[in-house]
């Protein structure tokens, strides 16, 4: 009997540390901290969130992760669990984010050029458009449309005011200083309208 008990103990014990463990992992609304910071910072870099890194998680940055698993096809709980976490910095590397020196307004100050273009914004929502880009990526934020005389295919980016980007699909009207922002749905792209932005050349 007492044998028992010990072993069901154990089991008890062992079931908390791995619940404990799990939850330790996941970063959700109401923490703060470092780990906090970290996340915002990658969110900001890819575009995701335009609010001040403040190592707090309350809801624009909970809505930024939401949006940022839209993207990527994960599940949408707003918090950031290993998945999420293992995405994040996939496409922080992708973007150029981590050994990327930048200064005080997040722009990296190793680049080869910068570019004023007119920039507009589209998805895959848009009437006439499809889901995939030139290169046959599945049309989302982070991709951009351009024209590649100027700016050859795959050519990474950072883009004031939307992030780091790849070139990765052209279009008919992109020609010359023209660039076509990708969005996650139709009324992102309609809010971003067109505007005259800064394009650094990585």
């Amino acid at each position: 009997m007492i044998k028992k008990i010990i072993i069901t103990c154990t089991l008890v014990c062992m079931i908390v540390m791995v619940s404990s463990v799990s939850l330790a992992k996941t970063i959700d609304r109401g923490q703060r901290g470092h780990h906090v910071s970290k996340v915002q910072t990658m969110l900001k870099h890819q575009g995701f969130l335009h609010d001040s890194i403040d190592g707090i998680y309350g809801h624009n940055t909970e809505q930024a992760v939401r949006k940022f698993q839209k993207s990527k096809g994960l599940p949408v709980d707003g918090r950031v669990g290993p998945a999420t976490m293992n995405a994040l910095e996939k496409m922080e590397t992708r973007y150029g984010g981590h050994g990327t020196e930048r200064n005080h307004n997040g722009v990296p100050n190793k680049y080869s050029k910068v570019l004023t273009m007119e920039a507009s914004g589209y998805s895959s929502q848009d009437p006439g458009n499809g889901k995939y880009t030139a290169t046959g990526s599945r049309l989302r934020k982070g991709l951009v449309s351009v024209d590649p005389k100027l700016i050859p295919l795959g050519t990474r980016l950072y883009i004031e005011g939307y992030g780091y980007a790849v070139a990765d699909d052209v279009g008919g009207a992109i020609k010359g200083h023209r660039i076509d922002l990708a969005f996650d749905s139709r009324a992102e792209a309609l809010q971003f309208e067109r505007q005259s932005v800064k394009v650094y050349i990585l």
